[in-house]
């Protein structure tokens, strides 16, 4: 059996255009694209944060947990996006 949104919520559930379109574009990047900004964006932080320039330092470094996320977002739509279930 597979788990749709019909099976968990007891109703049809489907996304909207705007969803659709932002999992359609995102699932085309590779993965590994946002780990590696992430990782980028650590080091130059770090960089910033060598030369005494902190504030820029803590708004880039800032970055890397938001990258992240949208790498996760990035991997759940490649692997359950609502394209799944579609019929």
């Amino acid at each position: 059996m597979t788990v749709t949104a019909k099976n968990i919520l007891g109703q049809d559930q489907s996304e909207g255009p705007v969803a659709k379109a932002i999992e359609e574009q995102t699932s085309r990047l590779p993965s590994d694209v946002f780990l590696w900004a992430a990782v980028g964006s650590i080091a130059v932080s770090a960089l910033f944060q060598i030369q005494g320039r902190k504030q820029t330092s803590n708004f880039i470094g800032q970055w890397a947990p938001t990258l992240l996320i949208l790498g996760l977002y990035n991997k759940l739509v490649k692997v359950a996006g609502s394209d799944r279930y579609e019929r």
